[in-house]
């Protein structure tokens, strides 16, 4: 058996996304390939954290790619990075995802018995549809918030980022930043309120 060895993930700063988002511009299959065998784990993981169920992480990869594939010629450089413009296909792809479940909530032929069966789990099913419409209303508040108080928002609470990794990856000032954070948390609220 071999040894095992641990699993290494690519360095982002090795990999010129931007070329290869210009090649499948181009219609080049072997870059959207690149792309691929580099970046679907780590997008994968993206759109898992935000619908967190896995074939639905699947269907936003795939989304995705479709979308690299034939939106690459919409993709400015001068704008911001090629991975950058990636993640934030698969984000609003997987915030798309959650907002249609939010709308349709299907249960299976056991749960319905169930819920028939017993009259207590009725509360249960009622908080749960709630939480689902809940979910809905708060994509609708993100939507509300201008782009740097959003991404700093999701940034922090779905990729996990510190003050300082947002502002290197925004290129904007530290303070700036914990600004945008606090009255993007404040305005969400104040509309969830």
């Amino acid at each position: 058996m071999p040894p095992h060895r641990p699993l290494r993930l690519p360095d982002p700063d090795t990999f010129d996304h931007d070329a290869a988002l210009a090649a499948c511009a181009r219609g080049d299959r072997a870059a959207l390939r690149r792309l691929y065998e580099r970046e679907a784990g780590f997008l994968l993981g993206v759109a898992l954290r935000i619908v967190r169920d896995r074939a639905a992480a699947e269907d936003v990869l795939h989304d995705a790619f479709m979308n690299f594939w034939t939106k690459a010629a919409t993709f400015d450089a001068r704008r911001g990075a090629g991975r950058g413009w990636m993640v934030g296909i698969v984000r609003h792809r997987a915030l798309d995802a959650v907002r249609a479940g939010a709308r349709t909530v299907s249960a299976d032929e056991e749960t319905m018995d169930a819920l028939r069966d017993d009259e207590d789990a009725a509360p249960d099913m009622a908080e749960a549809f709630a939480t689902r419409a809940d979910l809905g209303r708060l994509d609708v508040c993100l939507a509300r918030l201008d782009t740097a108080k959003r991404n700093c928002v999701l940034y922090a609470y779905l990729d996990g980022c510190t003050h300082t990794e947002i502002a290197e990856r925004l290129g904007a000032p530290l303070g700036s930043v914990k600004a945008w954070i606090r009255r993007g948390l404040n305005s969400l609220r104040e509309c969830l309120a």
